[in-house]
Formats: C-alpha cells, structure tokens, sequence
C-alpha cells in the first residue's frame, strides 16, 4: 500500500483547509487509516483515524468539534477537514494505514505518506 497526502498549505489563523490522502493498493476492511501530525522539535501526535469499513471515527481532543475525517472507499480516498485553524495545528501532517491495536500510537501503523506541510499564521 502506499500513501500520498496533498492539501497541505500556507492559512491564517481561523482559516480552513482540507488535506486529502490517497491509496493504491488495497486496504483491508479491518484497517483503520489515520492521521498524524509533527510539528519541528516535537514528537509525531495522533489525530483523527476512521475505520474502513464502518466509518469510526476518532479524534484528539485538541481538534474535536473543528477537524472532520472522512473517506470514498470507492475512490480509496481519506480526507480530514481542517476549520478554525490555530498557530498550534501547523505540523508536517501525516496520513497512515494498517491493522491496529491502538490506533493512537504511530508505531502500530504500517505504511504511511511522506507528509504533506500545513502552515498556519496568526
């Protein structure tokens, strides 16, 4: 499987974006596809994720109620919704797949994106 993210940009505080996060190959029903985020000189912190098949969806809380993850099965496609954005969201975000235990931690991911850049001035 192999991930490519885009979407990622220059935004002002308040603003929104949308980052999009493409597979080929297949994903497997019971796989979940997340997505991650660093920011320089911090470590890579959990998301949002949503399972495969039924559409279960997580979420940090530091983005509950602006970020909005979703995906077209048919198109292999996951798209996290990025609104009121804030200095502290820019990050290189990351999107990830596999079979997880724990979908909050990076290490149970198997493949993962190379990163797409949000950058959010105040």
């Amino acid at each position: 499987v192999q991930l490519v993210e885009s979407g990622g940009g220059l935004v002002q505080a308040g603003g929104s974006l949308t980052l999009s996060c493409a597979a080929s190959g297949q994903i497997l029903s019971s796989w979940i596809v997340a997505w991650f985020r660093q920011a320089p000189g911090k470590e890579r912190e959990f998301v949002s994720a949503i399972t495969w098949t039924r559409g279960t969806t997580y979420y940090t809380d530091s983005v509950l109620g602006r970020f909005v993850i979703s995906r077209d099965n048919a198109k292999n496609m996951v798209y996290l919704q990025m609104n009121v954005l804030k200095p502290e969201d820019a990050a290189v975000y990351y999107c990830a797949t596999g079979l997880v235990l724990s979908h909050r931690d990076p290490d149970h991911y198997d493949y993962w994106g190379q990163g797409t850049q949000v950058t959010v001035s105040s």
